[in-house]
């Protein structure tokens, strides 16, 4: 008998996160407007799943409706978007909210009459690394992150945490990080 394959995700702010078991569905690249705008992006990478490989394993996503037949859900705390879901129960995560994204490779790409026309060309835009940036090398060393690590933590979020990180902490987690 084998173990079973896991894989961990979540949000930006560590208020939500999920657990999925067993091999994940198709991963993909979906271009319509919808996902453009649910992702705030070029695109929306996601890759399905059988719902009850799903746990949520702290707090759970928000929801918005955003047609007649698809549900998103994303982080009521960050923002973060986290998944897209069919009244069938067919459901995709967003490939970038796992802890580990680099080892799901979209396959197929959908909505391409929406695709931007300068998509396929970012690759060949100029690059470089991000401190490379002489002009905003101070400001870039002197950046802190409230970003939750890619693994899983026993408790969230850190007591050291600046009272600031949320504006909107869900009911989960303390209003005042840094005095819980």
């Amino acid at each position: 008998m084998t173990d079973a394959v896991i894989h961990t995700g979540g949000c930006q702010c560590g208020a939500i996160r999920f657990r999925v078991e067993g091999a994940l569905g198709m991963a993909s690249v979906c271009h319509c407007r919808m996902c453009q705008k649910a992702f705030g992006g070029f695109y929306a990478p996601l890759v399905a799943i059988e719902r009850p490989q799903l746990t949520w394993t702290r707090g759970e996503p928000a929801h918005f409706r955003s047609s007649n037949h698809v549900t998103r859900g994303f982080c009521p705390s960050c923002g973060t978007p986290l998944t897209y879901e069919e009244p069938d129960g067919k459901v995709a995560l967003a490939i970038g909210a796992f802890d580990h994204p680099q080892e799901i490779v979209p396959t197929i790409q959908f909505g391409v009459e929406a695709k931007l026309p300068y998509v396929d060309d970012v690759s060949r835009l100029p690059q470089r690394d991000t401190m490379d940036d002489l002009e905003a090398a101070s400001f870039l060393a002197s950046i802190r992150s409230n970003q939750h690590p890619d693994r899983e933590t026993e408790s969230w979020p850190p007591a050291e945490w600046p009272q600031d990180a949320w504006s909107n902490a869900p009911s989960h987690l303390p209003r005042n990080p840094g005095k819980a």
